[in-house]
């Protein structure tokens, strides 16, 4: 790999080596000192034109605890604000160095347009762009299900059934989960209301369903989608209350789930919204779990795209190699 832009660049080989590389850094947290020297001298550049608080730390605790350099950059009192290009941006973000640019942007196809343009020399990472995708949270995702649905690391999660339900029509999460998930074998079932399903999802590697109940006795994980009202420009449900009672996991429906089930969510949440807080808070649920494993996930991701292409990530703690 040279960026990371899709989960449908990733085929079967190159999944399965990510989340190889994360179950060996995870570790990395539990130490006294949380760093190794792996990436010491290089440069990351967090570069969000649109706000998040998970994804940019997350990322920002990966390249710190890989020893790397990092710029966080917003839009947001920077240049943008008076009208400079993203191409503009990224020259200067080059100028200074940068050897990976971590891009989250409003418009679908901006991480795209900044890598094929080659405005930056380093590695481009897609950290969501518009509503088309957000690889890295698919990867802490399958990271996390295998981690509870798996036996063993090195293998895939073939045959397990992962429901989705939600907005699906402005997710980016369930664009890419889509595509890894059917990539590592997975049977995937979106659950929406049809006003919330895109068009073309026909030709999705899924199927598609407008009752929830009826997909929850079969799953082995089950992903609750944010709705976001503010991509929305229309009336895509009656109510919230409606929303709720049809399409919201709650105690009743946890129940419904198989005994080894998992409940996720890829944050932030509306808390009685689509998942109400009790289940939120669940011994099921591994939503606080999925943000820990996303440190690691991303860790691999720089680890393999600036750290070198061959053998195992260096494990010594920093100072003692």
């Amino acid at each position: 790999m040279t960026n990371l832009l899709s989960a449908g660049d990733l085929d079967r080989t190159d999944a399965i080596r990510i989340l190889d590389t994360a179950e060996e850094l995870l570790g990395v947290a539990s130490r006294p000192i949380k760093k190794l020297p792996t990436l010491r001298g290089r440069t990351v550049v967090n570069l969000f034109f649109e706000d998040s608080t998970r994804t940019r730390i997350s990322f920002e605790a990966a390249a710190k605890r890989l020893s790397a350099d990092v710029i966080n950059f917003s839009a947001k009192g920077s240049s943008v604000s008076k009208g400079e290009s993203l191409k503009d941006t990224a020259l200067t973000l080059q100028a200074m160095g940068a050897d990976a640019v971590i891009i989250r942007h409003h418009s679908s196809g901006a991480p795209h347009r900044l890598a094929q343009a080659r405005w930056t020399k380093g590695a481009v990472i897609n950290a969501g762009d518009g509503t088309h995708e957000h690889p890295t949270q698919a990867l802490l995702d399958a990271f996390t299900m295998r981690r509870h649905l798996v036996e063993s690391t090195g293998t895939d999660l073939a045959g397990k059934n992962v429901t989705i339900v939600g907005d699906v029509l402005h997710s980016r999460v369930a664009r890419s989960n889509a595509l890894l998930l059917h990539t590592l074998g997975a049977h995937v079932t979106l659950v929406a209301p049809p006003t919330l399903l895109p068009v073309g999802v026909e030709h999705w590697p899924v199927e598609t369903s407008y009752d929830l109940d009826a997909s929850l006795e079969k799953a082995d994980a089950v992903m609750m989608l944010r709705v976001q009202a503010e991509r929305m420009n229309a009336s895509y449900f009656p109510s919230a209350r409606e929303y709720s009672r049809r399409y919201g996991l709650d105690t009743a429906r946890l129940g419904r789930l198989p005994s080894h089930a998992i409940v996720m969510h890829p944050g932030p949440m509306n808390r009685g919204m689509e998942i109400t807080a009790d289940v939120a808070d669940h011994v099921r649920s591994v939503i606080v779990e999925q943000v820990t494993n996303g440190v690691a996930v991303r860790m691999a991701v720089l680890y393999l795209l600036l750290g070198g292409a061959s053998g195992e990530p260096e494990a010594s703690e920093e100072g003692t190699s």
